[in-house]
């Protein structure tokens, strides 16, 4: 995908994920979910299940790693991460 925009916003966009610890990728990412997630029409299989009971084995579970990694942790990068160590690229 290519992004086109003004220059200034492109710097600044850089300033603000290198101050933040994010690649610029990371932050339009981020950026794009937090709009889809506020405009996402209502999923019709989520919907049929959110009156489900979830049993008490399963809410034990709730949390268990809370803490364990930053907000912005992404498994997927996490992943390529470890898949590009394994294989040397």
């Amino acid at each position: 995908m290519t992004l086109s925009m003004e220059p200034e916003i492109i710097e600044r966009a850089k300033s603000y994920a290198a101050e933040n610890n994010i690649s610029v990728s990371k932050l339009v990412k981020n950026l794009l979910k937090d709009v889809l997630k506020k405009n996402a029409k209502k999923d019709p299989i989520l919907e049929k299940f959110k009156d489900t009971k979830i049993s008490p084995e399963i809410l034990a579970l709730t949390g268990i790693l809370k803490g364990k990694y930053s907000e912005d942790f992404d498994y997927r990068d996490a992943y390529r991460e470890h898949l590009s160590k394994k294989h040397g690229i």
